[in-house]
């Protein structure tokens, strides 16, 4: 997986941070989806890697729990980065629980969490009530 990520971040548009980062989605038919991250001049509208996969993946009619994993890297970094909180919110909405997470250094070093685990109080529908 690491190689894949590795390969895939070339696609970044990171012409500001320079912190190209990949992420592939496996689905549970297994299915793999790839995300990059995009940048923009006027910040705001730049998209992070794992949302890039995930809008990626609903545009191609899954659904939610759909999503088996989240492989994620930042290939410009030796040490792993875990997911910012817009990319957590949409996480939390679409994945169960109990998906597994992995963040990668580009160094091989590889954080494993559940969603549960890397979104411990998320907002949801019942808080819209």
């Amino acid at each position: 997986m690491i190689e894949k990520l590795k390969e895939l971040a070339k696609n970044s548009y990171s012409p500001y941070s320079h912190f190209r980062v990949a992420t592939i989605l496996i689905m549970k038919d297994g299915k793999e989806i790839p995300g990059v991250n995009v940048e923009n001049a006027a910040y705001g509208s730049s998209i992070c890697s794992e949302r890039s996969a995930i809008l990626s993946a609903i545009s191609q009619g899954y659904k939610k729990g759909d999503f088996k994993e989240l492989h994620c890297m930042c290939a410009d970094s030796d040490q792993t980065s875990t997911s910012c909180f817009a990319c957590r919110q949409v996480i939390s909405e679409l994945f169960d629980k109990d998906v597994k997470c992995y963040f990668y250094s580009n160094t091989g070093e590889c954080l494993k969490l559940t969603v549960a685990e890397l979104c411990p109080y998320p907002f949801s529908e019942d808080d819209l009530q």
